[in-house]
């Protein structure tokens, strides 16, 4: 047999099983659906737009400031204006809190200025500040092995750098430093923690995000230093000779006093299972310091965009579409745990959900997670999703990431995209978090993946549970 015999026997054979595997869950015409749309969704700057209105007519989205409920009102109307049939919020409780100034600044033994900004939910120093020395630790594991005792009257300070990754892998052994580590300084006598920003670029910028204090520890104050300004700390410290640090901060925290934000929840209601929900989802709020274009306003548009295309038909898909905009995560998954406390007893109703909360490129990779049955379902998604550059995980572990991660640990089959994110914290909590960061063409396979995904799973009722 020649070889150009070989090829076309091969690939009339694939042409085969990919188009038989799709007959078992899609007809002809839900495939060619699903390329209509796809076309759509690559030729359309719609979910660009969105994300210019976002951070044009609203920008920073901190839960409790005035951009919050501006935001709020913002996602219902243009909900409404994309067509959903059902437009909804949701409360969700937070507590006050207060950004204000900071100072930072070495005094000995070569006084120079610092740039750092106050991590979400610090309490702010004395109004006259901290005047100490600081003791570096590598990492937050050397912090966590400190004596009792050790740090009392001084600074603790982590310089830990945080490793570029495509997949965001090396956010995670940063991020505890952010999040567990003014609790753990604090119980070695730390009057307060620097932390190197959780980011990996070289602006002189800093990056926030938020704290947990743990119950029954004194709160103390907590900043990040720029990636530019760490390295001078280092630089400072490793000469050998003590090193003191100003820091104040007029952070003001305030526990008992509620504030009130909200869940967005729109629907593209199905034409016969209008009570089954294909989830997509991602998170409204923002810090304040950037415009949330990339964090999450990409996720924000993708979402809208991809329902409004399915919203459009002339017939709906068999299931509902529904777009959760989470509030509060940027704060520790407030509002997504709310949503779950308030739909638990319908979480069975959830048939599949997948957020965006990551990344500025195109989706290169989709895990699942669903039961053993289904994954031949999520191998005819993977086969439409292919021609995108979008390759199948050999993993089945997914549970949605960010706030879908709450909803997958009570049950719900998700689906997580992996998109590149090689540059993502270089703007991630910073200033720089505005909308020229914006990968307009990304947008367009991105949304494109996520119209597929969700119209195959609202089409093909598939149980994806089994």
């Amino acid at each position: 047999m020649t070889s150009l015999i070989k090829t076309t026997v091969l690939s009339l054979i694939t042409v085969f099983f990919i188009t038989s595997a799709h007959a078992q869950f899609l007809s002809e015409q839900d495939r060619a659906q699903i390329m209509a749309l796809k076309k759509t969704a690559l030729s359309s700057n719609l979910a660009y737009e969105i994300d210019e209105s976002l951070t044009t007519e609203v920008g920073p989205r901190r839960v409790g400031t005035p951009g919050d409920k501006l935001g709020v009102d913002w996602a219902v109307a243009k909900m409404k204006q994309l067509g959903f049939d059902k437009v909804w919020t949701e409360d969700v409780t937070h507590y006050v809190w207060h950004r204000g100034t900071i100072e930072a600044r070495i005094l000995a033994p070569f006084p120079q200025k610092m740039v750092a900004i106050a991590l979400g939910g610090s309490v702010g120093t004395p109004k006259s500040g901290l005047n100490a020395e600081v003791v570096e630790f590598a990492n937050f594991a050397a912090l966590k092995a400190a004596a009792p005792g050790s740090l009392d009257g001084k600074i603790a300070y982590i310089s830990y750098r945080m490793e570029r990754k495509i997949n965001g892998a090396g956010y995670r052994p940063a991020v505890i430093s952010r999040g567990a580590g003014p609790s753990v300084a604090a119980s070695k006598g730390a009057l307060a923690l620097i932390i190197r920003s959780v980011g990996t670029d070289n602006n002189r910028l800093g990056h926030t995000g938020g704290l947990r204090y743990k119950d029954g520890i004194a709160k103390i104050p907590a900043a990040a230093l720029s990636n530019p300004d760490a390295d001078l700390l280092s630089n400072q410290i490793r000469r050998g000779k003590p090193v003191k640090v100003f820091l104040k901060l007029t952070a003001e925290r305030r526990d008992d006093t509620p504030v009130i934000t909200h869940n967005v929840i729109g629907e593209v209601t199905g034409r016969t299972h209008p009570n089954e929900y294909v989830v997509m989802g991602a998170h409204l709020d923002s810090w304040d310091v950037g415009t949330g274009a990339v964090d999450d306003g990409i996720g924000v548009a993708i979402t809208l965009a991809a329902a409004h295309y399915i919203a459009n038909l002339p017939e709906r898909p068999k299931r509902t579409i529904r777009v959760i905009l989470f509030a509060a995560e940027e704060v520790g998954l407030v509002g997504a745990e709310e949503y779950v406390r308030k739909h638990e007893d319908n979480m069975v109703n959830h048939m599949i959900g997948a957020e965006w909360d990551f990344g500025t490129g195109r989706i290169y990779e989709m895990t699942p997670g669903v039961g053993p049955s289904a994954l031949n379902a999520v191998r005819a998604l993977a086969d439409l999703l292919a021609p995108l550059g979008v390759s199948l995980s050999p993993k089945n572990t997914a549970k949605g990431q960010s706030d879908m991660s709450a909803l997958g640990n009570k049950g719900m089959p998700a689906i997580n995209f992996e998109p590149d994110g090689m540059d993502y914290f270089d703007y991630h909590h910073t200033q720089n978090d505005t909308l020229d960061k914006v990968d307009a063409e990304a947008l367009k396979q991105n949304t494109a993946v996520y119209v597929i995904y969700s119209y195959f799973a609202a089409q093909s009722e598939v149980d994806f549970r089994k």
